[in-house]
């Protein structure tokens, strides 16, 4: 059942383009900011058990409905409702409409659609110049296709739909506790702590999907180079959780493109063939994961 929904599901994310708004669920924000501001009754605990409680508040909605729905109409209910969360657990953007959007900007030589193109993809502020551009947009596209797309649906085929949307919506605060805390001007210590413990909460749950997405780019490019990245010893220990997991899909992501520079091409000509090879990358990699997914569900290892 949860490989046809997972099926339908992406079917249906790959032409409701025109539905990805609804999936940004902006209304969404004053709840989980009135969460924020309930957490700082409890100043005195850890921020983790807060940021926890709200994520469970966002949850509890979602798992009444499959809970009720889940053994009715002999599992149609089910099945729908297992694409519908699904379809608002990916995302909020499609990464490949937004490569697309980069690569047409690119085309016009718009420079503010090329910025804001591009600053959707890295979900922050991206380099002026073109060749660090080129090279941080590249990297995003390895990276936000685990936080989109892989990690949704490595928790749907293990957990079921329950555990994709629990994925998205620590995703969702995640976003919002680091969009509060960089709109203050000096952020108070309540900001940061709620900030650092929805991005460790997200990190966990990030980690294994992004070790396996990881290993996935090394089989989807060049294995070599790719399997390389992922061996090499990196001075990143210190980093928080989150921090880790998208620098190992940044280097082994890049490393399996094994992009050369090509004497005849203009450097815009080169930001183009970067970002389309990484979308190509992630789309070879979704195909080898409905590969596998399916022959577990042949042989009954998932559900």
């Amino acid at each position: 059942m949860n490989l046809i929904a997972l099926l339908i599901g992406l079917v249906v994310e790959r032409l409701a383009t025109q539905l990805f708004h609804w999936r940004r669920m902006r209304w969404l924000d004053r709840i989980i900011d009135f969460g924020f501001r309930q957490a700082e009754r409890l100043a005195n605990w850890p921020a983790i058990i807060p940021v926890i409680l709200l994520g469970l508040v966002l949850v509890l909605p979602v798992f009444a409905v499959i809970w009720f729905l889940g053994g009715t109409l002999a599992g149609f209910a089910y099945l729908l409702l297992a694409v519908v969360v699904l379809f608002f657990s990916l995302g909020p953007g499609d990464i490949g409409e937004e490569v697309r959007e980069y690569c047409k900007a690119l085309a016009s030589d718009d420079e503010e659609r090329v910025h804001n193109a591009a600053k959707a993809i890295v979900e922050a502020d991206v380099p002026e110049t073109l060749s660090e551009r080129t090279s941080c947009v590249e990297a995003a596209v390895c990276v936000q296709a685990n936080n989109r797309l892989f990690a949704v649906v490595f928790w749907f085929v293990v957990l079921g739909p329950l555990a994709a949307w629990a994925y998205r919506v620590t995703d969702l605060i995640r976003r919002r506790a680091v969009f509060s805390a960089a709109r203050e001007e000096q952020a108070d210590s309540h900001s940061i702590r709620i900030r650092d413990a929805a991005e460790m909460l997200h990190g966990w749950l990030a980690w294994m999907p992004a070790r396996l997405t990881a290993v996935g780019y090394a089989a989807a490019g060049h294995m070599d180079d790719a399997i390389a990245a992922l061996r090499a010893p990196t001075e990143d220990r210190d980093s928080s959780t989150s921090a880790r997991s998208e620098s190992l899909l940044a280097r082994v992501g890049i490393a399996a493109l094994a992009l050369q520079d090509r004497p005849d091409e203009t450097p815009t000509e080169r930001a183009i063939r970067g970002a389309e090879a990484a979308n190509h990358l992630v789309f070879k990699l979704l195909l080898i994961w409905a590969v596998i997914i399916a022959a577990m569900t042949l042989y009954g290892f998932t559900q």
